[in-house]
C-alpha cells in the first residue's frame, strides 16, 4: 500500500477493540474512508461517537489525507436513537439479558436460534430495534438499523450497560419475560390450567400476557426477579 500515512489513537473506553496499540501509525490507500479505516482496525462503527481530525469533527465518510492526526471518541452516553421509539433485538446468545430486559419493560426481541447475521441485520432494519451482540463481524453489517456491542459475558453487567448506554424508559412487571407481550391482570380461573394444586391454594395475584398466553405469579424465584428490579430503578435514580 502507497497512500498517505495518518496517525490515529483510541480512546481508552474502545481499549478492548485495539488492546496492543490504543495508537497507531499507518500508511492507508487514499480511497478507503476513515470508518472503514476504523473498522478495519478492528473497533465497530457501533461503538464509535465523534472522528476528530486535526482538532475537528468530520463523518465517517471522510477519505484520510496524509499527516492527519486522528482521534477516535467513544459514543456519548446516554446514547440517543433518533427516529424510532426506543427498543432491541438480541441475538441467540443473550437469552438471559433479553429476559432481563423485558423483566424491565424494555421492548427486546430475542432469537432463540440461531437465524445468521443477515437475517438478524435484515430484522433490526425492518423492525427499527437496535441490535445488541458480541459478535463484532454482525455489527459492520450496513444494513443494520443500528446496534451496540455488549461488553461483558456477566448478564449482571451487561444489563448495567445497555441501562447506562440507553437510559431506555423502565416499566418493570408489564411484559412477558418469554415472548415479549404485553401482560394483563388475570383471574385465577382464567389461568387455572396452568396451575398446579399448590400455586392454586397459595396465590390469588396473577396475570396473562396478551400474546402467547403464560401466566404469572409472585411464585418461589419472585425475590430474585424483584432484586434485579429495584438495582435497575436505584440505578435510574442516581443517574437522574
Amino acid at each position: 500500500m502507497n497512500g498517505p500515512e495518518i496517525h490515529v489513537e483510541f480512546a481508552p473506553e474502545l481499549a478492548l477493540f485495539v488492546p496492543r496499540a490504543p495508537h497507531r501509525t499507518l500508511v492507508t490507500d487514499g480511497v478507503s474512508s476513515l470508518g472503514h479505516v476504523v473498522e478495519s482496525l478492528g473497533v465497530p462503527l457501533t461503538e464509535v461517537g465523534t472522528l476528530v481530525v486535526n482538532g475537528r469533527a468530520v463523518p465517517p465518510s471522510h477519505v484520510p489525507a496524509a499527516a492527519e492526526r486522528i482521534v477516535v471518541r467513544p459514543v456519548e452516553r446516554p446514547q440517543r436513537v433518533p427516529g424510532a421509539p426506543l427498543r432491541f433485538l438480541l441475538d441467540v446468545h443473550l437469552g438471559t439479558l433479553a429476559r432481563r430486559l423485558r423483566l424491565l419493560g424494555v421492548d427486546t426481541a430475542y432469537e432463540s436460534t440461531d437465524i445468521g447475521d443477515p437475517a438478524l441485520a435484515a430484522r433490526s432494519a425492518a423492525e427499527k430495534r437496535v441490535m445488541l451482540s458480541r459478535d463484532r463481524g454482525l455489527l459492520r453489517r450496513r444494513e443494520l438499523w443500528a446496534g451496540a456491542f455488549v461488553y461483558s459475558t456477566r448478564p449482571d453487567d451487561q444489563l448495567h450497560d445497555v441501562l447506562d448506554r440507553f437510559a431506555p424508559e423502565l416499566r418493570p412487571w408489564t411484559r412477558c419475560t418469554a415472548c415479549n407481550g404485553l401482560l394483563k391482570e388475570a383471574t385465577k380461573e382464567e389461568v387455572a390450567d396452568q396451575l398446579k394444586g399448590g400455586t392454586q391454594r397459595s396465590y390469588d395475584v396473577f396475570a396473562q400476557c396478551t400474546a402467547c398466553g403464560r401466566a404469572y405469579w409472585k411464585g418461589a424465584h419472585h425475590d430474585q426477579l424483584e432484586a434485579v428490579v429495584e438495582r435497575a430503578l436505584s440505578m435510574r435514580t442516581r443517574s437522574g
